[in-house]
């Protein structure tokens, strides 16, 4: 017998806000590993050409990760939550990682310390996978229809102001007087292993506040603003997970299309900038990777990845007001399209503050990837489904990434080893996914709720 059906609640706008707060942290973390990762590798010994190899373990680990931990969370209720125990024990595992990757030369009685280092990567990046699905199943599952703009705006606005800090920590501790070059004897600068360090710390701290700071829904609550027949209920719970892929929503099919532009173009972004920067604005050679000039134009990387964090965060504030003047589609395609003349425009410029303005347009396409597909997905999904079928749209993350991985060295070869043309080819790739937002059938808001 179906349930009847109870319209979910409005939230204040600070309920809303802590649903999300954890992001903050995680995103810190992110942007630090997005703009150190490589930097780090190749100090340790990894050849430019491998990066994309190191960087797959993340995205492999994603695929598998995140349907499984989307699917226990739909079946989980604890006294903590439904998302919150997979949130918080995510967080944990990635802070550890945090901590331990950037001293990977301690371990070399272990291991090499660059397997180390790739080690630690999987397992930061995993557990970020593990903490970051549950965040977005929880607005779903929280937010009423009314208000799934706001929501996932306020998480892309979080998520990119932890960025914001956490790309120009290097930077900012640099200034500070925290030397930016190893020590003898050593690989990895202070400036990058205190950044770790605090990036680690942020990261817990903001999950906890979330975790304190939210209540979710009982059961019996959950299911009258969700409602089921309980004869569905029993056969989704027998429900292989291949029959739940077979039936997954064609809305959802085609914004893996948009997804995988973007991704591969974020990708080879976060993989490639360092030493695109490095040989195109500093003169350095592909095989440099300690010296002072390299570590420049590493640190100049978490500057301007900060500054497109920057105009994400921005950007996220007013992009709920556009998504309702114009349409969802509509401010996800242009974001994207100017997110890819951002990319182009780097190797136009030969003065490193130029690149700040080509980040403008990479920051209005990051804020909208981060909010518009998850809002026209929301609206199609199955409540009971939820956090599986989020798990699964990783797919659509991960699997670009992968691809990405495998051809990026080919594709850098091809350009000469000129990184920065690999970056005008992401940029590239990001317009064509603007152009397959327009394939994408959104469902109106009237049939979401």
């Amino acid at each position: 017998m179906e349930m009847t059906k109870v319209q979910k609640p409005r939230l204040s706008f600070w309920q809303v806000w802590n649903l999300s707060f954890g992001f903050l942290g995680v995103q810190f973390g992110f942007a630090l590993q997005n703009g150190n990762v490589s930097r780090i590798l190749q100090a340790l010994g990894a050849d430019v050409h491998h990066l994309g190899f190191f960087w797959l373990a993340a995205p492999i680990a994603g695929i598998i990760i995140q349907p499984i931990i989307g699917g226990a969370s739909d079946n989980t209720w604890t006294k903590l939550g439904r998302r919150i125990p997979f949130i918080l024990g995510g967080a944990l595992f990635a802070t550890i990682a945090m901590f331990l990757m950037p001293n990977s030369e301690i371990f070399t009685a272990l291991m090499p310390a660059m397997f180390f280092g790739a080690l630690m990567l999987l397992i930061m990046d995993a557990s970020f996978n593990v903490t970051m699905q549950p965040f977005r199943a929880l607005v779903g599952d929280m937010v009423p229809a009314s208000q799934r703009n706001l929501g996932y705006s306020i998480q892309s606005f979080l998520i990119n102001t932890g960025a914001v800090v956490g790309s120009l920590l290097p930077f900012i501790l640099t200034q500070l007087g925290v030397a930016n070059e190893p020590a003898a004897g050593e690989k990895i600068p202070d400036s990058v292993v205190w950044s770790f360090y605090i990036g680690g710390s942020a990261l817990i701290l903001s999950v906890l506040w979330t975790s304190f700071r939210t209540k979710e829904y009982p059961p019996e609550l959950y299911y009258k603003y969700n409602p089921v027949e309980k004869k569905e209920t029993e056969e989704v719970e027998k429900e292989s997970f291949f029959t739940t892929l077979k039936k997954t929503p064609k809305t959802m099919l085609q914004l893996a299309v948009v997804q995988f532009f973007s991704w591969v173009a974020l990708y080879i972004m976060w993989v490639y900038s360092t030493p695109a920067i490095a040989q195109h604005i500093w003169g350095t050679e592909p095989g440099d990777a300690t010296s002072a000039a390299f570590n420049e134009a590493g640190n100049w990387t978490g500057v301007i990845f900060g500054a497109y964090s920057l105009f994400a965060a921005i950007f996220s504030l007013i992009m709920p007001k556009l998504a309702e003047m114009t349409s969802r589609k509509m401010v996800y395609s242009i974001s994207l399209a100017l997110g890819g003349l951002g990319l182009i425009s780097m190797m136009l410029f030969t003065d490193k503050n130029m690149l700040i303005l080509s980040m403008a347009g990479v920051g209005i396409a990051w804020a909208a990837i981060l909010a518009m597909p998850y809002a026209i997905l929301s609206g199609v999904l199955p409540s009971d489904k939820m956090g599986l079928y989020m798990g699964i749209f990783n797919f659509t993350i991960a699997g670009p990434q992968i691809f990405a991985g495998l051809f990026g060295g080919q594709l850098i070869a091809l350009f000469n080893n000129q990184a920065i043309l690999l970056l005008a080819f992401a940029g590239v790739c990001m317009i064509l996914g603007a152009v397959a937002v327009f394939f994408v059938k959104e469902v109106k808001e009237t049939e979401a709720e």
